[in-house]
């Protein structure tokens, strides 16, 4: 589903001051109450009228993702329905988005990719284990500030709350590129999904490219799915073994060959920071 191509100047009391960015789950906009100081990032979500299961179920996941606290995962402020949109608003983090170090000439040095990684895995542990998957993680839903050495991923939780307009189209939410298997064959997102999609960004990081690239959008799901990724170590010579064999594990094609949560990827990765000279 696509979203309005012209949203309101003015959603349930919020004034849309400039649009952040879109995509298939709605739009983002910097917003702010008039008369009162700050600003927020106000995703609108097209919302079908009368489907009240969605409505509902967009409120569900919304007071989910409320109840989310921690310095890895820009906060749910507020959240509503406005007529033919879902709106939420979360803080507006400072940053850029990772996707920036994502290209070759402007890869992050391996031990500040490897923190980075470190820093998404434990805001993955903290929301797995309150039942909350992302369902599109991917560079551009994770901003860096480095004067403040923060990170935080945002959508945190919100992918699902999107899904409720989406449920009757059949479109499987997430970005092709960063979506495990199981995923793009139509199964339910799950905490092995979003480890698979870190492997991946991390891939990315470390390679300066995907670890699965093609053409047409076809070869790309082929391959995703029937593929081994390609050696890390090929391509990185010099990085720990330890690193090239978890970002293996969790590109794995099968879910249970995926380390078990995200807390063993945190544990595994703080490990190799200890163990690498390089990164600390």
């Amino acid at each position: 589903m696509n979203p309005s191509p012209a949203a309101p100047r003015v959603v349930a009391g919020w004034q849309l001051l400039r649009l952040l960015g879109e995509g298939s789950h709605g739009s983002v906009h910097l917003a702010q109450r008039p008369g009162r100081p700050g600003v927020v990032a106000l995703k609108l979500v097209p919302l079908a009228p009368h489907d009240e299961a969605a409505r509902g179920a967009f409120r569900r996941s919304a007071e989910v993702a409320h109840a989310l606290v921690h310095p890895g995962i820009a906060r749910l402020l507020d959240a509503g329905i406005a007529g033919p949109l879902g709106w939420l608003a979360m803080e507006a983090a400072p940053g850029v988005e990772l996707e920036r170090y994502t290209r070759p000439a402007r890869r992050l040095p391996e031990p500040l990719a490897l923190r980075a990684a470190l820093r998404v895995a434990q805001a993955l542990a903290y929301a797995h284990g309150r039942g909350v998957v992302h369902r599109d993680l991917k560079p551009s839903n994770v901003l860096v500030h480095w004067p403040t050495d923060s990170l935080k991923l945002v959508d945190l939780g919100l992918a699902r709350a999107a899904d409720a307009a989406q449920t009757a189209t059949g479109i499987v939410p997430g970005t092709p590129a960063y979506m495990a298997p199981e995923l793009l064959a139509g199964g339910l997102p799950g905490p092995p999904g979003d480890l698979y999609a870190l492997g991946a960004m991390l891939f990315q990081l470390l390679a300066g490219r995907l670890p699965f690239e093609a053409p047409t959008m076809g070869e790309l799901l082929r391959r995703a799915a029937t593929e081994p990724a390609p050696d890390l170590a090929r391509l990185c010579p010099g990085l720990p073994p330890a690193l090239g064999a978890l970002v293996a594990r969790l590109l794995a094609k099968a879910p249970a060959d995926r380390p078990p949560d995200a807390q063993a990827v945190v544990e595994a990765l703080q490990a190799i920071a200890v163990a690498w000279p390089a990164a600390s």
